[in-house]
């Protein structure tokens, strides 16, 4: 497994997997038309966008076995005043799921925060409807701080959860 920090090459393979990983996970949550007509194009369009010109606070980084993209994540330094960095998105390919991968690419991320950003918090949101993501975030000690509405980008308004830890470095303990 080869991991390494993402190129504007690779927003074609990215916006792949995140399109593939919202059909499996927000069928019956979002909208049908959406997530079969328009999501690949609009992500597309996002990770085009984050990558050809990508601001200092932002990291993206890549799983990839073979030439085939495994897993991201990507992390926003500083991205809130209260609560710190965000991991603003984080997905595997399902045939890698289950076998640490996530994990890796938390460490990976949150060593990026350690690094630059050591003396926020970081934070993240899940749709309350993903229990295995839910899951997963309980078993790294995340703390449910807050519930809100997330606008999503075909229009439909879905309960999602912030979880939150006071530093990168108690997501580092919890993944080692």
């Amino acid at each position: 497994m080869d991991i390494r920090v993402a190129e504007y090459s690779d927003y074609e393979s990215i916006a792949k997997l995140h399109a593939q990983s919202w059909r499996m996970n927000y069928q019956g949550v979002m909208d049908a038309v959406y997530l079969r007509d328009e999501v690949d194009e609009e992500r597309s369009l996002i990770w085009q966008t984050r990558l050809i010109n990508p601001p200092i606070n932002q990291h993206v980084v890549l799983a990839e076995e073979g030439n085939q993209l495994c897993g991201f994540i990507c992390a926003f330094g500083n991205h809130d005043f209260d609560k710190g960095s965000i991991i603003e998105s984080l997905h595997v390919a399902p045939e890698y799921q289950g076998k640490g991968l996530a994990k890796l690419l938390i460490r990976e991320a949150t060593e990026w925060i350690q690094h630059y950003f050591p003396d926020t918090g970081v934070y993240l949101e899940v749709t309350e409807e993903n229990i295995k993501a839910i899951q997963f975030y309980d078993h790294l000690g995340g703390l449910h701080e807050m519930d809100r509405i997330w606008h999503t980008p075909c229009g439909c308004d879905i309960s999602e959860w912030i979880y939150t830890w006071e530093t990168p470095q108690a997501i580092l303990s919890a993944v080692e």
